[in-house]
């Protein structure tokens, strides 16, 4: 028994299956903190520097009948980048990125 939980080990270990969990849970729970920040704060920031009375989802260019919603594309690279950035830092922060272990050749 005690041979096979540390084979189990081992393999999450070797396969990156822990940065991959944690990866994966940190972005789930961030998501939301995140997207408030953007749509409540960068937003409006964003709109005020732009002279927009809409907000930033609501800015769009006219082409006839069609609408490009330019304002709504940036708030979701926005909102990506700041995902990113918190996940990385963060992963490398805690010291995580040194769970995995190397394969060895």
């Amino acid at each position: 028994m005690k041979r096979a939980v540390k084979g189990f080990l081992d393999f999450v270990r070797e396969q990156g299956v822990v940065g991959l969990a944690i990866g994966f849970i940190l972005g789930g729970a961030v998501s939301k903190v995140v997207s408030a920040l953007v749509t409540d704060i960068i937003n409006p920031i964003i709109s005020f520097l732009i002279g927009s009375n809409e907000g930033l989802k609501e800015t769009h260019i006219a082409l006839g009948d069609a609408k490009i919603m330019w304002g709504d594309f940036l708030s979701v690279i926005i909102d990506f980048l700041i995902i990113a950035a918190v996940i990385y830092f963060g992963f490398k922060g805690l010291g995580l990125d040194k769970l995995d272990k190397k394969k060895e050749k």
